[in-house]
This record gives structure tokens, sequence and C-alpha cells, in this order.
């Protein structure tokens, strides 16, 4: 599908409160072999998130001690997330222990899963997942690990403002370019 049609596919899915502050763009080089292109969202006429550029606002992380380290990002744990630790460890930790355990294991996996979806994003990537978006089920979209399928399917108008409420939480644990287009469009509700 052309860039053209599918641009204007996409912002035919946009929730009216941000119709016109919403943008898709793409730059692509003919002639230039060493330049693939560029694919961005554009928020409020700000670059908000480049395809292919590590210098956007959002938070790009290089290691996943960084990830565990972000005090931004919260990583609930929940009881059978402890209890699988201590079958793990078969009892022979202290029990104040076993929160921490359980949260450092669950932040590594959190970690490996930003990084491996902030490693996709690129121009040839966008056009595949936002051809995948307008075939997909909203709901498919919203609970996928992908990065730009979690921020299409927020702005799209589909996600009612109840949906978008009961969020919340998921959303703290995701990367923080998901967790942007969340703060938008809950305050564009």
């Amino acid at each position: 599908m052309s860039w053209s049609k599918l641009k204007q596919q996409l912002e035919s899915f946009l929730c009216p409160a941000l119709v016109g502050r919403v943008e898709y763009g793409s730059t692509s080089y003919r002639y230039s072999p060493d330049k693939a292109g560029l694919s961005y969202l554009v928020v409020d006429k700000k670059n908000i998130l480049n395809m292919m550029d590590k210098t956007t606002p959002i938070r790009w992380y290089q290691s996943d001690q960084e990830i565990k380290n972000d005090p931004q990002i919260e990583i609930p744990v929940s009881d059978e997330d402890i209890e699988e630790v201590r079958k793990a460890t078969k009892g022979n930790v202290p029990e104040d222990r076993l929160p921490v355990m359980a949260k450092s294991k669950k932040s590594t996996a959190v970690a490996k899963e930003i990084l491996s979806a902030q490693t996709a994003l690129s121009k040839s990537n966008f056009n595949v997942v936002a051809n995948t978006f307008l075939t997909t089920s909203i709901e498919v979209s919203l609970e996928s690990d992908d990065i730009l399928l979690n921020i299409l399917a927020l702005v799209d108008r589909r996600v009612g403002k109840k949906r978008i409420l009961n969020m919340s939480e998921k959303v703290k644990s995701k990367h923080s370019a998901v967790q942007y287009f969340y703060e938008l469009r809950r305050s564009s509700l």
C-alpha cells in the first residue's frame, strides 16, 4: 500500500480530540542507499517518535539495568509471582526477601521485552505494523507487546473513555513512548 493511502487510513482512525494534533510522517531517499528513510509521529507540531532516531524526547534505553533502575517504571508484583519464586527456591529464602526477588525477576523480563520492542522500530517496520494494525482487532493491538501497535491503538477512536481509564496499571510497565501517548489520550478525554 502506498504511503499516502496508509497515512489517510491511519488518520481516519484517530479519535476526534486528537485529529490535527497527531500526525504521521515518512521520508524516503530514492538515490541514497545509505539512508533508508524515516517514519515519525508528530504531536502538536513536535516530533515525538522517530522510528530510527535515538535523539527523540522519548527515553531510549541502552541496557536492562537502565530499565530496572528507572523509577518511572513501576512493576507490580502479585502473590502468584512471589509464590513462583518461593517454589523455585524450595523455601530456602527468608520471606521478606521473596518480594524483592520476584520484582527483580519480573523487571528483567520487562526490560528484555522493552529492549526488543524498541530495537524493532524502523521505517520498514512502521509500514508493516501499520498494515497489521489496520487488519487486526483493536483488542489485539492493545494487548500486543509491540510499542507501535500499542501507540496506534491508544490514539484510535474505537478505544473508549472507560477502557482508557481502566488501562492505567498496565501502561505503567510499558515503554515510555506508550506511556506518553497514553497520557496524551487520557488528557484529551
